[in-house]
């Protein structure tokens, strides 16, 4: 398949308070729903910063990988590690499918055109918007399928979360956190944990596979842009974080969803 993405030109500079204010605003935003962000941030790079498609899923993507590993030991923390490993088989079954799905995405995503990747991004915010209403404004409970039904059901799930994370370039838990507590009935905050565990290592393959890519170049001309946004989108999360539950999800919820719309319709028209 023939693609017209191509490695991207250093960016010119910007003031770094700048690049860690719209980090830490992203961060925020992510925190205050026990999220990263990412999915905001992706639309941030585009409009904002100017970055092409790929390049700005390659830089997101960096960038929800410190994210993740930053928030990893907090939210080990908040539920006791012991509990967190006896679920190991639920993080087994969705890796079983997400890393081969972050590989097949990241692939898919070098090769579309970027026209095609505007377009495929656009749609997976509008997937993101509904995610978020179903998993803040509903009562999620589990299916309780029977195991036979639960384990091919997981892998699938997990495939395709890996391959909507690798595409945005995002960690994924918006996906994993309601897919966890319907498929194997656990509650909202072991499924935060587990989400991670999941997502880290689905991440890392999505990650590997851009490396051997010539887009990758991208990372490496903006190191210091990297760096900077993602040290605010870790920092404004911690703030966000404190502010958990201080606006209530009937206002905060519809507000984030409607962002997340009206940057779908921006990136639709943006190739």
């Amino acid at each position: 398949m023939t693609t017209d993405q191509k490695p991207a030109p250093v960016r010119p500079a910007h003031a770094a308070p700048v690049v860690f204010g719209a980090g830490a605003s992203i961060g925020v935003l992510g925190g205050m729903i026990g999220l990263g962000g990412a999915e905001f941030r992706l639309p941030l790079l585009i409009s904002l910063f100017g970055f092409a498609a790929l390049s700005a899923v390659i830089l997101n993507k960096a960038m929800s990988l410190v994210v993740v590993l930053v928030a990893l030991p907090a939210r080990l923390a908040a539920v006791p590690a012991a509990e967190v490993a006896s679920r190991w088989p639920v993080a087994v079954n969705l890796l079983a499918g997400s890393l081969l799905g972050a590989w097949a995405g990241a692939s898919w995503a070098v090769r579309m055109r970027s026209t095609t990747l505007y377009k495929v991004l656009a749609g997976l915010m509008v997937l993101m918007a509904a995610a978020l209403a179903l998993t803040h404004v509903t009562t999620l409970e589990s299916l309780a399928l029977p195991l036979w039904a639960q384990i091919p059901a997981g892998v699938l799930a997990g495939f395709g979360i890996g391959v909507v994370a690798a595409i945005m370039g995002v960690a994924g838990g918006e996906l994993l956190i309601p897919t966890i507590v319907l498929l194997f009935g656990e509650d909202i905050k072991t499924a935060g944990s587990l989400s991670l565990l999941v997502s880290l290592p689905t991440m890392l393959v999505a990650f590997a596979r851009y490396s051997r890519d010539g887009s990758f170049a991208v990372l490496g001309a903006n190191i210091r842009f990297t760096l900077i946004m993602a040290a605010g989108s870790a920092a404004g999360a911690v703030l966000g974080g404190l502010l958990l539950g201080v606006f209530p999800d009937l206002v905060l919820i519809p507000l984030l969803a409607a962002i997340l719309l009206v940057s779908a319709v921006k990136l639709a028209r943006h190739g």
